[in-house]
């Protein structure tokens, strides 16, 4: 990939409530995944490999890839389950078509090979409350200042929630660490409570903050309190 493909404006956060408050329904495709491991920081090498194979989704503004899960195997690594691995990518419904040809494609992650399978796509569910693992608000690095930043953002989206900053079992924000080649990002686990049925759904089209293509700033359903555990 082009050095420049990985410009600062690819990462920065982007405010436009309007033109998202207008946007169609969005769909979360799933691929299935193939490979025996890959880096636990595997968001910007993730985002690299996909736009390699397939150059339109470069600094693409509709686009959210999450992390692929798997279990914590050794230092940096994670290991892939035999069955479900996937990658799953959130898009507007009229912008299935553009990530088709990602199937089948066989895909190095960091020296981890893997590959994709055929996609399926289904609507995103509305819950009452939603859960992003890892949220970055740029120039927010510490927890007071970057949930009030938080809020200010789901407000500009016209959403109402009580946010929460989970924490672990020694009572300390999820802070957590995203690397660009030399540079380090920090942001912290979200989750958002008391949502409507289309809060809901606005926020896990949208997400809130920047680096969205990495994996960050993504919103699930909480099925139970394990959802805000799982170390990957």
């Amino acid at each position: 990939m082009p050095r420049e493909a990985f410009s600062e404006t690819t990462y920065n956060d982007r405010a436009d409530s309007t033109s998202q408050q207008s946007a169609p329904p969005h769909i979360i495709v799933r691929f299935p995944v193939s490979g025996r491991t890959l880096p636990a920081d595997h968001g910007y090498a993730l985002y690299g490999a996909l736009a390699r194979k397939l150059p339109a989704l470069h600094e693409t503004r509709w686009l959210g890839i999450e992390l692929i899960s798997g279990i914590a195997w050794g230092q940096g690594i994670i290991a892939l389950p035999n069955r479900n691995a996937a990658l799953k990518l959130r898009l507007p419904a009229d912008h299935f078509g553009a990530v088709l040809p990602l199937a089948g494609q066989r895909l190095d992650i960091g020296g981890h090979p893997i590959t994709l399978g055929i996609p399926i796509a289904h609507p995103l569910t509305p819950a009452a409350s939603l859960y992003a693992r890892f949220v970055t608000i740029k120039k927010f690095t510490e927890p007071e200042p970057f949930l009030e930043a938080a809020q200010r953002q789901i407000e500009e989206l016209g959403i109402t929630a009580t946010l929460e900053m989970p924490t672990d079992e020694q009572h300390h924000f999820r802070r957590r660490i995203l690397k660009i080649k030399s540079t380090t990002i920090v942001g912290f686990s979200v989750a958002a409570h008391d949502l409507s049925e289309n809060a809901s759904l606005n926020l896990q089209a949208h997400g809130i903050g920047g680096r969205r293509v990495m994996g960050c700033g993504l919103f699930n359903p909480i099925a139970s309190k394990q959802t805000m555990e799982k170390p990957i």
